[in-house]
Parts: structure tokens; sequence; C-alpha cells
């Protein structure tokens, strides 16, 4: 069972996951990065530019999935060296600091609550121009239109979109178009016109672009 909230930390979301059962699940690429508790366990998932295939452990996941753009900040390091990556945070911050942390969030009542209060610790303020480059991308701008409006070459702004996302900003808004239509598939939409409004040529580029991100056929995907 999964069930999510509206997070303290800006634009992030909590979630709790109890698998009912075993085997392999499929997280899709959604422009966002994850820190994780299970087991004990402190992890961070990176960015994803593919579907990533879960092995299916059992027990209970909880996670905090910040908005794009925003985990490099509490993390420390760029999006891009955790591309299709899940790690140990202990990777990345100093043993003896993630020892602490573990212990914290197995001694509170709400690990959920414990995640959220480790990066509000950390995290500074958020970028606006990273915020605006995410609505701009999700609202199917093109990426040289967004540049211009930010103010920023197309090498800058491909430079900061690694650094922040793990990826360029074409990758981003495909990853984001991908999002738009499968929200709009699974509220029903025909399939035609979700591709025309997720902004897509047609169906068979939807059909195409879902394969290669998600692996899956479309129809599979959302059965």
């Amino acid at each position: 069972m999964y069930k999510e909230r509206a997070s303290r930390v800006s634009g992030a979301v909590v979630w709790v996951n109890r698998p009912d059962e075993g085997g392999a699940g499929r997280v899709l690429p959604d422009g966002c990065m994850d820190l994780l508790w299970h087991e004990g366990r402190l992890l961070v998932a990176g960015p994803d530019a593919h579907a990533y295939v879960t092995e299916g452990a059992q027990g209970v996941w909880v996670g905090l999935r910040f908005y794009p753009g925003t985990a490099p900040a509490v993390l420390g390091v760029p999006a891009y060296e955790l591309l299709d990556r899940r790690v140990e945070l202990s990777d990345l911050w100093p043993a003896s600091v993630v020892r602490r942390l573990r212990a914290r969030v197995a001694a509170a009542g709400d690990p959920a609550a414990a995640l959220e209060q480790i990066a509000l610790e950390r995290a500074g303020p958020p970028d606006p121009s990273l915020r605006r480059l995410v609505e701009a991308l999700d609202a199917g701008r093109p990426v040289a239109a967004t540049a211009d409006e930010l103010g920023l070459g197309a090498r800058r702004l491909h430079r900061r979109s690694r650094a922040a996302f793990g990826y360029g900003p074409k990758t981003l808004a495909r990853v984001l178009r991908l999002q738009r239509a499968l929200s709009l598939a699974r509220g029903g939409v025909p399939l035609a016109e979700t591709a025309v409004r997720a902004g897509y040529a047609d169906q068979p580029h939807l059909s195409r672009e879902v394969r290669e991100l998600a692996g899956l056929p479309l129809t599979e995907l959302l059965g």
C-alpha cells in the first residue's frame, strides 16, 4: 500500500510504501530524487533517465521525494553523479554523521517526519530560476525559448541542468512530458487526445517515447 502527503520541505512529498507482495517493481523517471529509509538503512535514489526496476525488497519503505532540482543542495553532490543510481547515504556523507542519523530515524515515532527534519536542517533557499525552468518545461515551453526567458545561454543551461537534475534540459522536458501524458491517460483521456495535450506529435510518437523511457508499451504500463 502506497500513501503520500505534502512535506514541510518546499515542494517535496513524503511517502510510505508497504508492498503487498514480493516481485520487482518499476519506478518511472520524474525528474526527482529521494531520500529513503528502509530496514535501518538511509539511502538516496538518484534521478532516473529511464525506468528503474526495483528488486522487490520487502518491508516498509519511507521516502522524501524532493522537488526537481532541489536535492543536490541538501545532499551536497551534483545530480549527475547519482544518475540512475541508488546509493547508501554513507557514500555521500561521513559515516559517523550517517550513523547518528540512522539512530535518530530509528528512534523516531514517525520516520517520515525525521527524514523531513534532516532535509530541513540542511536545505538552503531554493533557486527560483530552477523552479521557473521546471515550470516552463512542464508547461511544454521549448528549451531554447526557456533559456532565453531565463537569460541563460544553451551551454550554461545545460551545465546547470546536469548539476540540478542529472541530465540536460531536453531530457528533463521529455521526462516531464511523459509524466503529463501518464496523468492524462490515467485520468481517462483517450490516448490520441493525451498525445496532443501532452505535447507529442501524435499517438505513435507518444507510444515510442513511453517505451523508450518506461521500458514497457503504454497499454501495459497503464494496465
